[in-house]
This record gives structure tokens, C-alpha cells and sequence, in this order.
């Protein structure tokens, strides 16, 4: 485009993955309707921190907001990132799933309510152990429970990624976004390379990390519903695109027998390529959609 000048002009992009967690959610909703439930002045706090050396966070690293999206009612839940990883724990566990619980309640009762969960997040915080892996369990079974009304749509921009239990979450969802930026996996790079060696995988590679775990290939091969550019513009446009999309007609968690014909046909004895398993993967998607 030309500016006035004769030269040329682009358009300044507004970074979304360098927003903190209630500046992200206040960018999604609709302007004026953003109200944000058990905020940082309620002091909901982990107890468990404290008793091991950390400091810990007023909201817990879990930011709720109710508003609307391109006019319809939904609930915006964030981790932040900053905060231990983005990693869940019991309270903020609770906060992701009371909030997904009162959409539900919501579309029950006549009023249809979507819900966007934001994960930045390595999956259940070390700290608080099997107390984070049952929040993780209610926050699925609330996941459940909702995307039968309204659609429940998983966003991951980036840096940290959305790892571990939280990424089975995102698995349930009716639509997932990412970024070329982001990463999802349910191991993360160092897990598997300390579990199975640096033969296996090689956590220092980061373009073999981007190549397997990140968007675009997470996208290519049938993994996510959209990829967008790190722009918080388009990502809510993404956003509402898919809360007026409404509930998908088979969620991709329930398509369990296809997937699992596609991993029987792999050689599973080698180590595949990113590239060469995308190519397989996406003539696979090919074959199937023109039956």
C-alpha cells in the first residue's frame, strides 16, 4: 500500500503473545461488556505455594472473564504464562471449571454461552501434584459437558505453549487455534528427551521442536482448526468466527477410530521426518475427504 508520500506503508500489527493474560481476554470480548469474575482483589491464592518457597500469585495465574463475542455471550478463561509456566493447580483448576460449569448452567437454562480457554501452560503444576491432575480432570469433564450446547474454543499463541494435561484439554475442544509461534504436545521436548534420551529427541533443536509441536504443523496435519498470525485483530477474528460457528457437527476427540487407522498404517520401527510425516498425513486427509 502507498502512503501519501509515494512510499510505501504497511500496517502495524498489534503482537497478541506479548499481552499478559487479562490484556489478552479484554482483547477478545466485545468492547464494554468484559466483566471479570474472582479477580486478583478477591485473593484467591494457592495455599500449597507458600508451604514450598513460592510466592503466589492473587488470581492464581487464571484469569475469568464473562462478556460477549461478536455479540454472543461467552466466557473467556486465560493462564498466564508468567506465572509457573502457566502451569494449573488446585485453585485455579477450580476457577477454569466453575467457569466452564456456570456456561453450561447458562445454555441449560435458555441463555447459550461459549467459552474460549487461553492455555499458555506446561500442564499440572509440579507443586501441588495430583491435586493439579484432578483439576485437570474436572476442567475435561466440564469441556465435555459444555460442547454438547455451545462451542468451547482452545487458543494458543505462544511462547510457552500448551503442554501436558492441559493439551488433552485442547484435544476436547470443539475448535483449536494456534500460531505459527505456538507449540502443543502432549509431552514437552525436555520431558521426552530426559524420559528416552537425546537420541529420541533432541530438546535443544528448536526447529525440529517448531517442525513437530508447532502450529503449522499442528494445523497441516488436521491438529487445529486455524492458524493465524501473532495479530491480535485477526486472532479475534478467528475467535468469533468460530463462537458464531456454533458446535461442530463431530468433534475431533470423538473421531477416535479414524485416527487410530492412520497411526496403524505408519511404520512405527523408524523415526519419521516432520516433513516427510506431514506430506503422508495430509494425502491421508486428501484420500479420506474424497471418498
Amino acid at each position: 500500500m502507498n502512503d501519501k508520500s509515494g512510499g510505501m506503508s504497511f500496517a502495524k500489527r498489534a503482537s497478541f503473545i506479548e499481552l499478559a493474560a487479562r490484556e489478552r481476554v479484554s482483547a477478545l470480548l466485545d468492547s464494554g461488556t468484559a466483566r471479570e469474575l474472582v479477580g486478583p482483589f478477591d485473593r484467591m491464592e494457592s495455599p500449597w505455594l507458600p508451604m514450598q518457597g513460592v510466592t503466589p500469585q492473587s488470581d492464581d495465574g487464571c484469569v475469568v472473564m464473562k462478556g460477549r463475542i461478536a455479540g454472543r455471550q461467552t466466557v473467556v478463561v486465560a493462564l498466564e504464562g508468567a506465572f509457573q509456566g502457566g502451569s494449573l493447580g488446585e485453585v485455579s483448576g477450580e476457577k477454569m471449571t466453575a467457569a466452564l460449569d456456570f456456561a453450561r448452567a447458562d445454555c441449560e437454562s435458555g441463555t447459550p454461552t461459549s467459552a474460549v480457554l487461553l492455555l499458555e501452560t506446561g500442564g499440572v503444576r509440579l507443586q501441588e501434584a495430583n491435586l493439579g491432575l484432578a483439576a485437570i480432570a474436572e476442567v475435561m469433564d466440564s469441556v465435555l459437558a459444555l460442547r454438547q450446547h455451545a462451542p468451547v474454543i482452545c487458543l494458543t499463541a505462544g511462547t510457552v505453549g500448551c503442554f501436558g494435561g492441559m493439551s488433552l484439554v485442547a484435544g476436547l475442544a470443539s475448535y483449536v487455534i494456534l500460531t505459527r509461534e505456538a507449540r502443543l504436545g502432549l509431552n514437552g521436548p525436555e520431558v521426552i528427551e530426559q524420559e528416552s534420551g537425546i537420541e529420541e529427541f533432541d530438546a535443544s533443536d528448536r526447529a525440529l521442536i517448531w517442525a513437530i509441536d508447532g502450529g503449522e504443523q499442528r494445523y497441516a496435519t488436521g491438529l487445529a482448526d486455524a492458524l493465524v498470525e501473532d495479530d491480535a485483530a485477526e486472532i479475534r477474528e478467528a475467535v468469533q468466527r468460530f463462537v458464531l460457528r456454533g458446535v461442530p457437527e463431530v468433534h475431533r476427540s470423538s473421531q477416535a477410530t479414524l485416527y487410530r487407522s492412520r497411526l496403524a498404517a505408519l511404520d512405527a520401527s523408524r523415526q519419521w521426518n516432520p516433513a516427510e510425516f506431514r506430506k503422508l498425513w495430509t494425502a491421508k486427509l486428501v484420500q479420506e475427504n474424497t471418498r
